[in-house]
């Protein structure tokens, strides 16, 4: 298994995961050229993409949806409500709609679907799991529900979201309904709230935790990587590697 955040953060999101089957994509939130650049610098051909998950309709996340399905005819993963609210999508070749809750099986991989709260039509993170072990995958929600947090339990990797430092959210430029949005429960998690989240998912097998959608506004990286760390130095469970998500590069993909 390997796994990379192509990018990360407010300007656009998309996760590689691979697996000796499968190379998946969960997002496309840059431009289909942007991505296939991304793609080519951790060693990967755009025509070796199995398939495409959606987590919602957000344009930081569907950005290069449709250009992506066409150019290398990828099936897309979607919730129906999912779909049904995007725009300027075009034509996707092969849709696959699903409900939140269900069970995909697809190739060697078993993802499992389940819903979070954000401001879109029927957000979901994802469990995906082989015979190596699972990855959970939880951005983009204003609250770790006890559904989520029971859904991520067990996984070897972990791809959070760790949006803003709340300090400079409440200090920094944003109108105020803009930081009421973001503090909402259907906004996004807070360094500290991802690192309570990550507290309650720790276990001796988790060996990574990728911190991910960064705002370059109302957060720094060393602040959302702090906060995680300062949490897992006052534990003895396990030791993971954090790994920072990044809006201009690849982060380091981890492999196990």
């Amino acid at each position: 298994m390997r796994v990379c955040l192509l990018a990360s953060g407010s300007k656009g999101n998309a996760l590689y995961i691979e697996s000796g089957e499968s190379r998946l994509l969960i997002d496309a939130g840059l431009s289909a050229r942007e991505l296939t650049t991304r793609l080519d610098r951790i060693g990967v051909a755009g025509e070796h993409l199995n398939g495409l998950l959606v987590t919602h309709e957000h344009s930081d996340h569907c950005r290069g949806l449709g250009p992506m399905a066409r150019r290398f005819g990828l099936p897309v993963h979607i919730h129906h409500d999912t779909h049904a609210a995007l725009s300027r999508v075009g034509n996707i070749p092969e849709l696959q709609m699903f409900e939140t809750g269900e069970v995909l099986a697809f190739r060697d991989l078993k993802v499992e679907t389940f819903p979070i709260t954000h401001d879109a039509a029927a957000p979901v993170g994802f469990t995906i799991e082989t015979g190596e072990g699972k990855i959970g995958v939880a951005t983009d929600l204003g609250i770790a529900t006890r559904l989520v947090t029971q859904h991520l339990r067990g996984c070897r990797v972990l791809i959070l979201e760790s949006n803003h430092d709340e300090g400079m959210l409440q200090n920094g430029p944003y109108p105020w309904h803009l930081k009421q949005r973001i503090r909402s429960n259907h906004g996004h998690l807070s360094n500290h709230a991802s690192s309570e989240l990550l507290e309650g998912l720790l276990w001796e097998g988790l060996e990574a935790v990728f911190l991910a959608h960064l705002s370059e506004t109302n957060n720094h990286p060393s602040l959302a990587e702090s906060c995680a760390l300062e949490m897992l130095a006052g534990q003895n469970v396990c030791r993971p590697e954090v790994i920072l998500g990044c809006q201009h590069r690849p982060s380091l993909c981890f492999s196990f």
